[in-house]
């Protein structure tokens, strides 16, 4: 048993899936921390430093915090927005791989390129 979790810990995609939550958790504490003190504040000078935390009603006993919810949803958009252009900037400056083609790919191009000669006359 004791081989067998060897094993499996020692997978690539095992680490990979580690390395990957670890680099988001770090990567999650950078993100709100540039949406709540630089892109909020800034939002707020344009709405007036709107704050619907207060916002509530109440049914009997039980209270809703509508306002909460709200300032969720609206930091989630914000900080989606946020990785989403922060994945085009690195998306814009990492290489793209050129894939040198398989001598089977090689082969099929030039069988392609025979029957379109073929095709010609």
């Amino acid at each position: 048993m004791i081989k067998e979790f060897k094993a499996f810990i020692s997978r690539g995609s095992v680490v990979d899936l580690a390395v990957g939550v670890i680099i988001g958790s770090a990567f999650t504490s950078i993100v709100k921390s540039l949406v709540s003190y630089m892109i909020n504040p800034l939002i707020g000078l344009f709405v007036g430093g709107i704050n619907f935390s207060d916002w509530v009603f109440k049914i009997n006993d039980a209270t809703f915090k509508v306002g909460s919810f709200i300032n969720a949803v609206i930091n989630f958009i914000i900080i989606a927005f946020v990785i989403f252009l922060m994945v085009k900037l690195i998306n814009k400056f990492r290489k793209t791989e050129t894939k040198e083609p398989t001598n089977t790919e090689k082969y099929l191009k030039d069988i392609r390129d025979m029957m379109k000669k073929n095709d010609e006359y």
